[in-house]
């Protein structure tokens, strides 16, 4: 039997066919336009960039020794802007509410403090140093809407004028120091450390002398104190004390009157006498520290010391036998040395000298070397008592 197929049947199918196909595409352009829609009100947002406080502004006159260093670190805060308005823009619609505070505002504040902070230390080497309000500055909110100045900061600052000084009348002033007169016998032992401190302390004074011609303008009306005046005097004082105890070395300590010669004033218009030079600086001459009379009162002869014998009656470990020799050896250098000693400082000193610079020093050496040999000794052996107090001290020849 033959079959045929309905041709009603076959319609029916066909139309249900095309309904599906043309519902299938309804909802793919629907779904396109909902994803249209959705793109476009993504890029209908503005991008937020950063809003930073100028610097500049708040900035005192920059030395002109400072000034290149200011702008470098002014424009260092503008390039900062613009790398957060990168990062805003490459992550945009990152991270939850906190992202851009925790990773961009944050991090950025951070930096712009630093940088602050190096601008306010630049203008303190040679004025003095503002105190800027950093955190306020370093913190920058958002505009919203995108926008705002990428570059808010200047980056070319004027040096401040340089003024006539402090007398108005285009003169640089110059230092004004008492002179150091050294009016005792300095000792031969001591001259040479003298000689250096006296020149240091012209040179203390041509040092302020330059600081005052390259500061010409440069910070408020206390700077010339604090910055120059001030670290001078300190440099004078240690100079001057350093001279008194070379000399007190070898004899009495003198007085040279640190505190009274230490301060400097100003000559407000320039030149005059800088002080510490020419006949004012020259110290007593050597000569006077030979021409007293001898220590030992003997028509001039030079004592010489006077030390007992350590004869050593134990015997001697073969293990300690060279640590025993080179002590025994080193008790005669002792004594060589302190000779020399009496002959480089006939006439120095009081009446003790000799007993406090040499003779009780010597006693305390030669103490120590012959309690080393009762201790070399006593590492493979008895340790023997070899009178280390009866032995050290020494006597004169006079």
């Amino acid at each position: 039997m033959k079959r045929y197929r309905s041709y009603r049947s076959n319609a029916g199918g066909s139309n249900v066919r095309r309904w599906r196909v043309a519902g299938i595409a309804g909802v793919a352009v629907a779904l396109v336009g909902v994803g249209l829609g959705v793109a476009n009100a993504a890029t209908s947002d503005a991008v937020p960039t950063v809003n930073c406080p100028q610097v500049a502004p708040q900035l005192p006159a920059i030395p002109a020794s400072a000034k290149a260093e200011v702008e470098r670190n002014l424009a260092l805060l503008n390039t900062q802007i613009q790398e957060a308005n990168k990062r805003l823009a490459s992550t945009v619609g990152q991270g939850g509410p906190n992202f851009i505070q925790n990773a961009i505002l944050g991090p950025l504040k951070g930096k712009r403090a630093s940088t602050i902070d190096r601008i306010a230390i630049s203008i303190g080497r040679s004025a003095a140093k503002p105190n800027l309000p950093v955190d306020s500055l370093a913190t920058c909110g958002l505009n919203q809407n995108g926008g705002g100045n990428a570059a808010p900061e200047p980056t070319a600052v004027t040096a401040a004028a340089g003024n006539a000084g402090a007398n108005g009348a285009g003169a640089v002033p110059t230092v004004n120091c008492p002179d150091v007169k050294i009016n005792v016998a300095i000792p031969a032992s001591a001259q040479a450390e003298i000689d250096q401190n006296l020149a240091l302390l012209q040179t203390q004074i041509q040092e302020a002398n330059k600081r005052l011609a390259s500061t010409v303008g440069q910070g408020g009306p206390n700077f010339i104190q604090n910055a120059i005046l001030g670290p001078l005097e300190d440099k004078r004082f240690a100079a001057i004390n350093r001279m008194e105890t070379a000399i007190g070395r070898a004899a009495a300590k003198p007085n040279l009157n640190a505190e009274g010669l230490s301060a400097c004033t100003l000559n407000e218009n320039g030149g005059g006498a800088t002080g510490d030079q020419g006949a004012g600086a020259t110290a007593a001459p050597t000569a006077a520290a030979t021409t007293a009379a001898p220590a030992g009162g003997n028509n001039g002869a030079v004592p010489t010391v006077n030390c007992p014998d350590v004869k050593i009656n134990v015997a001697i470990p073969a293990s300690a036998q060279a640590e025993i020799d080179r002590n025994l050896a080193l008790l005669q250098t002792q004594i060589q040395e302190a000779n020399k000693r009496l002959a480089s400082t006939v006439g120095q000193g009081g009446p003790n000298f000799i007993q406090n610079a040499i003779l009780g020093p010597l006693k305390d050496k030669r103490f120590s070397t012959i309690n080393r040999m009762e201790t070399a000794i006593g590492r493979t052996a008895a340790k023997p008592n070899l009178n280390a107090e009866g032995l050290s001290t020494c006597s004169l020849n006079q």
